[in-house]
């Protein structure tokens, strides 16, 4: 049951591990009560209670990128509740959310950006390939690997698609001056992957099974799929490359 939740649905979870949380912070301020009529203040019980809820997420299997927002989310509606933030500030912070990680409510990939590291070994491993190879990064993000492919490669046709509006905008922006280099605001569902020579992307577990079976249908003979360090369950990629970066991230690559 996690697994379906961490893989689908993990708002459900961060809500429970805030459910939890707080469920724990009352039991808390119970016991004080009893022992010495010990009373918290409102910010050391929210502090508390969100120290918690970020190590209850951590805890049921969330990625990182949940541990800022479970910190913040109890803390932020009491500022509110408080008078001490204005309410339209939290409405532009949320617009915002929602518009960089756009791709985690639709199709449970957040925001992953590639490494320094990543892309340099990326880049050395396309070598091999003719001058004029044609890539796509799916789910480009803010554009970085297109960009020090562009710069490397400039024979090179590279292509990135990116669904999250503020995400794509960033990165469409940035590759402009590069005439070999152009971002679409497009689902990764709906890029062809016949046209390319090598497909990469650094997405999430939940997408992968389904991603193999599109690259099966359109990938060409001889085409190369990468993966940054997400697996395809139940087919070993053809090589691995160890990055030794902090993430433990690996680029994992399969020959079509």
């Amino acid at each position: 049951m996690f697994e379906l939740l961490r893989s689908r649905y993990p708002a459900l979870l961060a809500l429970l591990a805030q459910i939890l949380a707080l469920a724990g912070l009352a039991l808390l301020v119970l016991a004080l009560v009893r022992q010495g009529d010990v009373r918290l203040s409102p910010w050391a019980a929210v502090l508390l209670q969100a120290v918690l809820a970020a190590a209850l997420g951590h805890w049921l299997g969330l990625r990182r990128w949940w541990l800022p927002l479970n910190l913040a989310f109890a803390p932020a509606l009491l500022a509110l509740q408080s008078g001490q933030w204005p309410a339209w500030w939290f409405l532009v912070a949320f617009v915002l959310l929602l518009l960089v990680n756009w791709n985690s409510f639709r199709e449970r990939v957040p925001l992953y950006l590639s490494g320094a590291r990543t892309r340099q070994r990326l880049s050395q491993r396309l070598a091999g390939l003719p001058a004029d190879f044609r890539f796509v990064d799916l789910g480009c993000g803010l554009g970085g690997t297109l960009l020090q492919l562009a710069r490397d490669y400039p024979q090179a046709r590279l292509a990135g698609v990116e669904t999250a509006p503020l995400v794509f905008l960033c990165a469409w922006l940035r590759c402009l001056p590069y005439r070999n280099c152009r971002v679409h605001y497009r689902s990764l569902w709906q890029e062809d992957l016949s046209a390319y020579d090598a497909v990469y992307c650094f997405l999430s577990p939940a997408p992968m099974p389904e991603l193999w079976q599109k690259a099966r249908r359109e990938m060409g003979a001889g085409s190369l799929l990468v993966s940054n360090s997400f697996e395809i369950p139940g087919v070993p990629p053809s090589e691995v490359i160890e990055l030794d970066d902090w993430r433990d991230s690996r680029l994992l690559l399969w020959h079509l």
